[in-house]
């Protein structure tokens, strides 16, 4: 998978631009406050952010985190479609590089990776994680000790990747870590399939949302990743998170403070849909978000031997995404710079 880059002009779309600024080239201090404050710790001086922490709480029992809606009780110890209940399952967290550059920037994100997930993905590239429910079991005392862990490594932001379905604990975490000083940005880095009352209760806790918009027809939705209504959720979805967030704001140095970047996975015999996603994406957002558009689509997990998922992208089906992208009005684009490792044989 070649690095994301940042396409800042329409013209470079036929070959993607290199980044604006050298990160070797900053003379940065290794951990620095960011240039605004995340709004969670408004939250937390009110006392609002504790009370959001215990009401989301309540969605654990009869579970109704997402919108896979498991009449479990979590809290219990019982599990729900995410193979996971009251503990947090965390598979790894360290500094991440290979974000898009407003998140990983100079210093690297501080990526934690969840286990468990409310998706079913055919073609996951983790499922031992998302699947299979690897990793160490913890609570939220640990994992705001992980959160602070990564501030103290110079991170630019705490990167929460697969987090929807374990909101309440992540609420409670984020209490304990403002307390004892976390400062730096959250980034909601999720599958886009969410319940708008959960959203909710991360209005001002979140200050970028990083999701997928993943497919443009339910029927792909539910028959690979086993989401039913996906669609549906997935643009309520980018709309609340708009809503909060708005456009992708920028420090001087490039660096993410607020906003939301949308990720779209190509995908072989236009499975995705991925003219109808971004057509829309641009018709409903506005073209100040960020629009992430990937090629890094290989076959894993259970779609080998598949007709239609059981290959590698081709160049030609990236290559028609860029030319959809080429049409429409966003501001603040990201695109694979190596296209090397796409299958450029003869047949595409």
């Amino acid at each position: 998978m070649g690095d994301l880059v940042q396409i800042t002009s329409r013209r470079a779309l036929a070959k993607p631009a290199p980044p604006v600024f050298d990160p070797a080239e900053l003379d940065l201090p290794p951990s620095p406050m960011p240039s605004r404050l995340p709004g969670y710790l408004a939250l937390h001086e009110t006392g609002e952010l504790a009370r959001r922490a215990e009401a989301a709480w309540e969605l654990l029992r009869g579970c109704t985190v997402c919108p896979q809606n498991c009449p479990v009780d979590r809290t219990t110890g019982r599990t729900g479609a995410c193979h996971s209940g009251e503990e947090i399952i965390v598979g790894s967290w360290n500094i991440h590089r290979r974000e898009e550059p407003p998140i990983s920037g100079t210093r690297g994100a501080g990526t934690i990776f969840f286990g468990g997930c409310q998706a079913r993905c055919l073609y996951c590239q983790n499922f031992w994680l998302s699947q299979m429910g690897k990793g160490i079991r913890v609570g939220p005392e640990r994992l705001a000790e992980m959160m602070l862990e990564l501030q103290r490594k110079g991170c630019h932001n705490i990167d929460l990747v697969t987090p929807t379905h374990f909101v309440p604990q992540l609420l409670k975490a984020l209490v304990i870590a403002s307390d004892k000083g976390l400062h730096i940005p959250m980034v909601y880095n999720s599958a886009g399939y969410e319940h708008l009352h959960t959203l909710r209760l991360l209005d001002g806790v979140i200050d970028i949302y990083l999701p997928d918009a993943k497919y443009a027809d339910n029927r792909e939705a539910m028959r690979t990743s086993k989401m039913h209504h996906y669609v549906e959720y997935n643009r309520m979805t980018l709309k609340e998170m708009y809503r909060q967030v708005g456009g992708l704001q920028v420090d001087r140095y490039g660096i993410a403070t607020r906003g939301l970047i949308v990720r779209h996975l190509v995908m072989p015999n236009g499975h995705a849909g991925t003219r109808d996603v971004l057509t829309w994406i641009a018709r409903e957002l506005g073209p100040d978000i960020g629009l992430s558009v990937m090629d890094q689509y290989f076959p894993a997990y259970k779609v080998h031997g598949d007709e239609e998922l059981g290959r590698r992208l081709t160049w030609r089906e990236y290559r028609e995404a860029l030319d959809v992208v080429e049409d429409l009005p966003f501001e603040n684009l990201f695109l694979q710079e190596d296209l090397t490792e796409i299958d450029t044989t003869a047949d595409v």
